[in-house]
């Protein structure tokens, strides 16, 4: 049973904050639209548009880098029912792997790499966690 709930914390926490994260990056686009006219549809055109974003286009990537990191942390720990942050701790790396990947690929200003990368991940992976145990029954 214990094997079956880890399996099933995994697979419900990447899917969750993976939609998550792309729901928020959609919705972003929509309320924020990119400068020029530029669509953010292919890699060429969101690399475009890159010089010409102020601060408000990058609310959005913000919030979804860190929602999705804290959605997938909070569900793994309430479903594998662990209490250890481990677990929460893999989806923390691999969502900021995500985010290292996408900083090569596509160059945003340096104080939203570094805004993105050292608060988005980790630092909410661990706040899920801990949102996760207070509503964690005491004996799981």
């Amino acid at each position: 049973m214990r094997m079956l709930r880890l399996f099933s914390a995994i697979v419900v926490a990447v899917l969750t904050g993976t939609l998550v994260n792309s729901a928020l990056v959609t919705l972003g686009h929509r309320l924020i639209p990119l400068p020029g006219g530029l669509s953010g549809n292919t890699p060429e055109s969101l690399y475009a548009s890159i010089p010409l974003m102020h601060a408000e286009h990058f609310v959005f990537p913000f919030l979804a880098h860190a929602s999705g990191s804290f959605v997938a942390a909070l569900l793994a720990t309430l479903i594998s029912r662990n209490r250890n942050f481990w677990l929460p701790a893999i989806f923390g790396v691999l969502f900021m792997a995500g985010g290292i990947y996408m900083a090569v690929i596509l160059p945003a200003p340096f104080w939203f790499e570094a805004v993105d990368l050292g608060l988005a991940y980790l630092p909410m992976a661990w706040l899920g966690h801990q949102l996760a145990l207070r509503w964690m029954p005491i004996t799981a």
